[in-house]
Parts: structure tokens; sequence; C-alpha cells
């Protein structure tokens, strides 16, 4: 069955609707999943194993049938590693149907169907009886039910749901125990990501400076963690202030509460300085006597242990509500607090017993600035060399004092430098105006609340536009080529635009590289065979899935994350001139990109450069140019577009020596999109 599906298209900023497959909600969540990371993850699947293997034996030392409840069993992994340890039967509980029907092939290929039974529903609507989906409560509980900040899932509902209905008191629980661990840190970097900076613009009147409102420095932003690889964030970029705390553990074999809590750990401060930042990470231990664990803490703390890289967990970023001055010596209290999704952290002076506020509830942004940017966005606006980078092409426009300039982008600063370098009248496309008014621009800068195809000559008091300024920067933007927004605003406004206006930036260009990662191509690798278990049904489902649409679509990452060698030089794909409107015909092109470096060629990154003038260049890709080895320096503020090959995603597969990418890559005006097909050629062997 088809059906209709309304989205809005962030490039052209219409709504359209298309005609979909019934279940292509569920080719998305398959696509996109994270279980290729989750079973190529050897140090998670051999400790479950191990765990797995220490309770099914303390369970068969008491005489008893290892009866096992698996919640969230995905392929049937941990049941099927159950089974081989010796338990009697396994009742798998998965709530995705596609997943759980993958399961149900896996477990008979494998040939466990008489020992495993899985059961598709929520573990809450799972019931025990003669008649129930599971004859008696079960004895060993096996979950896998954690993000990165540990209950991001509803792992506590879903646990104390499960020792009240389905499992036996005292029940042996794989794993046992989790403990999160907390630090404290200051770091202007990460800070950056969560608080306004005071901008300064270098004028012919001397320095100016754009200072963020009360509103914003007083609001303690947004309640979400800030999930990074914090392996890839350098030690200089951090001061740590605390040792590694201890904050909470959760013993899952007796009753878990998934009600509102706080944990309080005090502590002396190594360093004075201002607290900021809390680094956070989590453990888990699958036996009671805590000797099989698996940490999630960064590789600088695991010192005796080879590391093992995972995208499915990563490392926790807080905020703090205000940052706190500290000093070294003088006793503070770490405050954890969390409800039954969320964790948040506070920072108390003086003895929490005493404190009323030990209690707060969640944070929540009442500025509006945490809602209309993220973290990267923050970072991005924060950037001074950035913002130079603009002032700079900005002062080779001539801007008179009489000047209409128009800004086209979301949460934008660019007309308060406009209005700093000369142009006395800006119309804003964007809300911002308790930035304006903390800066008493509010009687300067008008805010045009419309779409831009309903512009009229009155919302700009009969004058044409003298500058057409963007970053341009969108929030619907997914992948770099959606700011091409920008050229649709430009085409929406064109009748608006003055003879000779100037438009910034006066083009785009869309820039390829050929790349081999460190470790992100794990993500969409097939795995094949899983600690001894046969996994291609899945491999197959997730091929299906992207078969279905997305093998030949990018998919965004912020690649400063994920260290990758550039396998060939960075070549110029298309070029956009926004000085003239959206042109009515597709652009087209087709060429091939020759490897410069030995290696194996997982996918190509594509990233957007803006030319702000004819001798000034933005970039949301590469920063520099890669180095002798091909090691890329990329745009921490921006996700860059990954095209993954599918052949050299098999870790099986021989290395190659492909000399040559031929692509064929093409924008269609009428839809924003842009398609594309990078293919390996001059396949040889490898030579090393």
């Amino acid at each position: 069955m088809r059906i209709f599906c309304g989205r809005a298209n962030p490039t052209t900023g219409s709504v359209e609707w298309l005609e979909e497959d019934e279940h292509y909600d569920y080719h998305q969540e398959i696509a996109r999943s994270s279980y290729a990371d989750m079973l190529h993850d050897k140090d998670r699947n051999m400790k479950y194993y191990q765990g797995i293997q220490a309770a099914v034996s303390r369970v068969k030392d008491r005489g008893q049938n290892a009866l096992v409840l698996d919640i969230g069993t995905g392929t049937g992994l941990l049941s099927m590693m159950a089974v081989t340890a010796g338990a009697d039967f396994c009742y798998a509980i998965e709530v995705f149907k596609p997943m759980a029907d993958a399961a149900v092939k896996i477990v008979e290929k494998n040939g466990f169907s008489d020992k495993i039974k899985v059961i598709n529903k929520h573990s809450t609507e799972v019931t025990v009886g003669p008649d129930g989906d599971m004859p008696c409560r079960a004895n060993i509980l096996i979950t896998e039910l954690f993000d990165t900040e540990l209950i991001g899932e509803g792992a506590l509902p879903s646990y104390e749901h499960a020792h009240r209905h389905l499992v036996q008191e005292n029940c042996e629980a794989v794993p046992h125990r989790a403990t999160i661990y907390a630090q404290l840190v200051e770091s202007r970097r990460m800070w950056s990501w969560n608080k306004l900076f005071p901008i300064r613009v270098q004028t012919s009147h001397g320095e100016q400076v754009i200072v963020p409102p009360s509103e914003v420095e007083q609001c303690p932003g947004a309640p979400s963690v800030y999930d990074i690889q914090l392996n890839q964030v350098s030690p200089t970029d951090f001061t740590v202030l605390s040792n590694v705390l201890p904050m909470f553990s959760v013993d899952f074999s007796k009753q878990v509460s998934s009600s509102a809590a706080c944990h309080i750990r005090q502590f002396e401060p190594l360093a004075s300085g201002r607290a900021q930042v809390v680094l956070s990470w989590w453990d888990i231990e699958m036996d009671p006597e805590g000797k099989i664990k698996c940490t999630m803490a960064p590789f600088w703390l695991i010192l005796c242990s080879p590391f093992q890289w995972r995208d499915h967990w990563m490392q926790c970023v807080y905020f703090l509500p205000q940052e706190e001055p500290v000093i070294q010596g003088s006793a503070v209290f770490l405050v954890a607090h969390h409800d039954d999704y969320c964790v948040w952290y506070s920072l108390q002076r003086t003895s929490p017993e005493k404190n009323e506020s030990i209690h707060p509830g969640r944070p929540v942004c009442d500025c509006q600035a945490h809602l209309l940017w993220n973290r990267p966005r923050f970072g991005e606006i924060n950037d001074q060399d950035r913002t130079d980078q603009y002032i700079q092409a900005l002062r080779t426009v001539s801007v008179q004092p009489l000047d209409v300039c128009l800004c086209v982008s979301d949460g934008s600063l660019l007309s308060m430098l406009a209005h700093h370098l000369g142009a006395e009248q800006q119309c804003f496309y964007c809300f911002l105006s308790k930035i304006f008014k903390a800066n008493h621009l509010e009687d300067k800068i008008n805010i045009i609340e419309k779409r831009p195809e309903l512009l009229t000559s009155a919302d700009l008091e009969g004058k044409k536009v003298s500058l057409l300024l963007g970053e341009p920067f969108f929030t619907t933007s997914l992948l770099p080529w959606h700011n091409l927004f920008f050229w649709y605003v430009r085409t929406a406004v064109d009748q608006h635009l003055g003879p000779g206006a100037v438009v910034m930036p006066q083009a785009a260009s869309l820039y390829a590289l050929v790349v081999e990662f460190r470790d992100l191509w794990r993500i969409r690798s097939p795995c094949g065979d899983c600690e001894g278990f046969d996994v291609h049904i899945m491999d197959d489902m997730i091929k299906r899935a992207l078969d279905f649409r997305e093998s030949k679509e990018a998919e965004p990452h912020p690649l400063w994350e994920y260290p990758c060698r550039g396998l060939s030089e960075p070549q110029q794909i298309l070029t956009f001139d926004f000085r003239q409107p959206v042109p009515s015909q597709p652009v087209r092109a087709e060429g091939s990109i020759e490897l410069r470096r030995p290696g194996k060629s997982h996918g190509v990154v594509l990233w957007m450069e803006y030319h702000l003038t004819q001798d000034s260049t933005v970039s949301t890709g590469l920063l520099k140019p890669a180095e002798d080895k091909g090691d890329c320096c990329w745009n921490p503020h921006c996700k860059q577009a990954v095209y993954f090959f599918s052949t050299t995603l098999d870790p099986s597969a021989p290395l190659g020596g492909s000399r040559t990418v031929s692509y064929t890559v093409e924008f269609h005006p009428h839809t924003g999109d842009i398609t594309m097909d990078f293919t390996l050629s001059d396949t040889l062997e490898d030579e090393h």
C-alpha cells in the first residue's frame, strides 16, 4: 500500500506531499539504526557473554532451571548467548516489529527456535500466567536498554515494571549494576556551546561589542545532554577541577525506582577556576563481584586494556546552570539529579542537607536562544575568527548610511555586524529581538516575520535592498546543501533588489573528498558472524532498508568527532551563483576523482564552501589542506555529508587499490534535491 506523507523541504522551504511505501518509516529507522555498530562492539559482546555465562551458572548451581527474560532483544544475540550458556528457555522481548521479525529468523537460522520465544511487545505489555506470554516469572533478567546517558531510553521504568511483574525477587541480572561517573572541568570551548559570548567588531569609530542579553546569561540552558565522542576533544581544551566522582549506582538485580532523585558528592577542587561543565560517562558490571566490567570512560582513563571505539554509547557533556568560581582545596558539593529519562547537575557550596534548592526541577530554557540554536550553532556564533571573516568581507562592500541590508539566516547576528559597519537600516528575517534590545538596536533593525515570497515593498518602506546578506544558516538544514535555501530566498526577493545590489555570499561550491575512516565505517559495515552466531539476516535487512532509498544518499556526521584520512585531494563538484536567480533547468556534473594516497576508500565526504567575495571563502568542511598522510581537520561547528561505499565496508573484503572514483551529481532546482552516485573503479590488488 502507498501513503501520502507531508514534509517541509529544507532547501526550497515549500511543503511537499510525497507518495511513500507504508513501511517507509521502518526503512528509515533500520537504515539509520545503530544495530551494526552494536554488533561490531567486541568489548560489549564479550562482556555480556561472560556475564550471561556466569549468571546461568549461578542459577544452575542452585539447582534451578534458568529462565531468561531478555528485554530489547534486537537481533536475539543475547538470548542465543544465554541458551548456548545453558539456559533452559528465553523470552526475548522486542517492540519494533521489523526487528522482532528479523530476530525470529535469526533465532531459527541458528537453531534455537525450540528454546527462544520472540515476543513482539513492549515489555510493560507482557503478561505472565497460564494464558500469558510467559507461563511464569523469569529468574535471569538480561537487558540492553541503555543510551549514552544510561537512562535516556527509558531503562528505569522498564526495569521497575519488570521487577514488579516479570521476574522473580532477587533474580540474576545482566548487567548487574551500572555506575554513573562525573568530572568537573573548566572549558572555554565547551562553555561556548552553551552561552553567548561578547562579539567584538572593529569599526572606523573604534571597537564595538555585541553583548548577550541578561536573559541569555542567566538562563539555565537546554535540558538535554550533549553526547559527543569526548576522546576527540583535546585535553588542552579543558582544565580538570575534580577527580572522577562516582555519582550514583543502580542495582538491576533488585527493585528499581524511576522516581526523581538526587545524589550528592562532596569534593575538594584540584585547582582554582570556573566550574562550567560536567563530563560524564558510565560503566556496567555484568556480575555481582564487579569482575566483568564494560566502561564508557574516555581513553585517557583506560590504562589497563585496549580502547574500544563505539558510537552507540559515547560520553556526556552537561552544562551547569551558571559558571561558579571554585577554590583549590575548598570543599563544594556536586549534585546529580535525575528523573525517569534525564540527568542534570548542579553545584552547591553548602551542605545540601541545609540547602532547600537541592531538588530543583529539570532545567528549562527561558531565554529562547537554546531553542533557536543547538550546541554547535552556539559554538559557531561564538567563533570570533569566523565572525572576523564576515567583517572583513563586509568591509569590501560600499555600505552607505541609507542603504537597506536584508539579512536572511536563522538566528544570525550578521545584521548587527552590517549595522556597526555602516548600514543605517536593516530588515532581518528571523527573531532575535532580545539581543537587539540589549545592544540598543531595536529601533535600527526591523524584524520581518514573513516568508520571503510574501515580502512587500511596504515591508521595506518603499526602498530597494542594497545588500542581501546571509551566512547562510537555517535550522531546518540537515545536509550541507540544504542551506541553499538562501538561493531560493534570493530568488523570491529578486524584485526587491536594487540596481547593483550586492549578494553575500555571492556563490557557493560543493566539494568532495574520498576518505578512509579510522572507525566510522563500522556503523555501516555488515557483521556476518557475531561471537559465533550468524546474523547475516540483519545485514540483509539493513541493506534492503538502504536500497529502499538511502543507498544513493549521503548522511550527516560531525566529522571532527570521527578521524579520517583523505585519499584524494578536495574536488569542486558544483558551483551555485547566488548573484543570479535559481535556474529552471537541472545542473549536472560528471567526472572522476583521482586517489593520491593508499588506503581503503570507505566513502566520500561532501561539504559546501561559501564565497563571500572573490577573495574570501567560508568552509563548512575542510579548514585547511590535508596533511602529508591525509589527516583531515574539519569545521567543528558543522555536519558534513558522508556517502558510504558499500563494497568497502565489509571488514573481510580485500584492501583493494582503486585509482579513481567516478561520479554523477545533479542539482534539481524544482525540488532543491541533489542526487549523486559515486563509484569505485580501476580496482587493483594492494601492493602493501
